[in-house]
């Protein structure tokens, strides 16, 4: 399954790939739940990218909880980039969720677009 997603931040266009994969895992998302914090830190974005998804994946299984609404600001910090990131855990229990087992680099693009905003190309293996 592919998430193709587009916004004026890196930090936009991370949330909006992460709101993909919850797309991806669950068709109607209930309103509760809390917020948790998210952070991860990488060599490149691309890799930013990978592990961010790679830890709402995590999330999901170990707290059980489904990750939604997501928030995320992207930057620099002393030679890595730093994912500052936030979503709403909604309980596994409330959804009906499909299984995505991971996300992938096969195919990933990540690139600035020629207005200065970002677009992502991210495929998950169901």
């Amino acid at each position: 399954m592919a998430v193709a997603a587009t916004a004026d931040t890196l930090g936009g266009v991370f949330a909006a790939v992460a709101d993909g994969l919850t797309a991806a895992m669950c068709e109607e998302v209930p309103a509760d739940g809390e917020r948790f914090p998210m952070r991860v830190r990488a060599e490149s974005p691309e890799a930013a990218l990978f592990d961010y998804l790679d830890e709402c994946i995590y999330e999901r299984d170990v707290r059980l909880v489904l990750p939604t609404d997501h928030r995320a600001s992207v930057g620099r910090v002393d030679g890595e980039w730093v994912v500052e990131a936030s979503a709403r855990g909604v309980p596994l229990a409330d959804v009906v969720a499909r299984d995505v087992k991971a996300v992938t680099y096969s195919e990933m693009a990540l690139e600035e677009t020629a207005d200065g905003g970002w677009r992502a190309y991210v495929v998950f293996d169901v």
